[in-house]
């Protein structure tokens, strides 16, 4: 069976225009144990990405045999395996978002403010840049920070709120370009602590909390990279939750990456490594949850930029690694790399997408002038 498999995926990835071998060029796969091919019939791309993180195989440029692979569509064509099957049944099942609401803060985001102050922008910004006038990584964060901002119509006095905050870029991005004043949540401790820090002596406060422990009013809503972590079970209630805290003639801007079918569980490789619970949702699942609550003023896809945003990341990284690796282990080195390697190869192939939402309760008077 193994044998057969390996033969099977050897063709797919030669059908992909994948050379396997010993040293060929940076988008070609360098296997060093046949033990890959028995990881990926079992796990699929669970046992993939943990080949890679054990060294079984290598590429020099892991982000481009990766793109071949999702491009081709070689996935589709391998048999289900038991760690996709896990995802899926505990997906169905369970509610991880709400069990294990911390969860993704203390496996991700508080593992190290020294590694995402060595791969982020001098904002920390941590989501997909805008790169239609930038040329770095610092002009296109500034950008779709500024681009947020113009969307939801800033104005000096509003009161805002940005749910999943991080280090607290956009809130002091608003705060210092268009005078409001405002409250950010996190659930990652070490995001709430340098985030206040960075802020210090603006009109803006970083809570560790989670968003349903919210109250209060406010002129706007953002949310930045955070509804991945929600849920498919939750959608709703984070919904009613923002609808709540809303005032009537407000706007929120959801800025997710998003999935081009209904899912109701993530990547099992991803899941447990990287994002803890993590899912996509795709239009529909949002379309459904905002029925009745939000009136759609604008959808914006700019998920090819994140192609861009994930290779200045693995850039920044890979230059800052020799002073990480006394914090970090070498498993540690290679894991991160095919993450930010892999991320970037989905977003280039097109089989994940990039939205802004801007949604409003009643709809605005006299239609939403779209900004660009």
């Amino acid at each position: 069976m193994t044998s057969t498999f390996k033969s099977y995926v050897l063709d797919q990835l030669s059908r992909a225009g994948l050379r396997i071998g010993t040293s060929f060029s940076p988008g070609d796969i360098i296997i060093h144990d046949d033990a890959v091919f028995s990881r990926l019939l079992r796990d699929g791309s669970l046992g993939l990405g943990e080949a890679y993180m054990d060294g079984l195989w290598d590429a020099e440029a892991v982000d481009e045999v990766l793109f071949k692979v999702l491009d081709a569509g070689v996935a589709d064509h391998l048999p289900r395996d038991l760690a996709l099957v896990f995802s899926m049944v505990r997906g169905r099942l369970l509610n991880m978002q709400r069990l294990r609401v911390r969860e993704v803060g203390e496996k991700h985001y508080d593992i190290g403010n020294d590694l995402y102050k060595a791969m982020l922008d001098p904002r920390m910004v941590y989501s997909c840049g805008y790169w239609a006038n930038a040329t770095t990584l610092a002009e296109a964060q500034e950008a779709k920070l500024d681009l947020i901002c113009r969307k939801i119509g800033l104005e000096p006095g509003m009161r805002v709120l940005d749910i999943g905050s991080g280090w607290g870029g956009f809130l002091q991005f608003a705060a210092e370009r268009y005078g409001i004043t405002g409250l950010g949540v996190t659930v990652s401790k070490e995001q709430a602590a340098l985030a206040n820090e960075r802020t210090k002596g603006l009109p803006v406060e970083t809570k560790l909390l989670d968003y349903m422990a919210l109250d209060g009013q406010f002129d706007r809503i953002v949310s930045v990279g955070m509804f991945e972590h929600v849920g498919y079970k939750n959608y709703r209630l984070y919904f009613q939750k923002a609808a709540k805290l809303l005032k009537p003639d407000g706007l929120f801007l959801l800025h997710s990456i998003g999935g081009h079918i209904s899912t109701t569980h993530g990547d099992p490789w991803t899941e447990k490594y990287i994002f803890a619970n993590g899912m996509l949702p795709s239009v529909a699942q949002i379309g459904k949850s905002i029925e009745g609550l939000f009136i759609m003023e604008d959808w914006h896809n700019f998920g090819a930029y994140y192609d861009l945003t994930l290779m200045a990341w693995l850039r920044n990284f890979e230059a800052a690694w020799p002073t990480l690796a006394d914090a970090y282990d070498e498993r540690f080195h290679r894991m991160w790399r095919y993450y930010l390697s892999m991320s970037a190869a989905l977003f280039r192939a097109r089989r994940i997408s990039l939205w802004q939402v801007v949604l409003s309760p009643k709809g605005v008077r006299g239609g939403y002038r779209r900004v660009s």
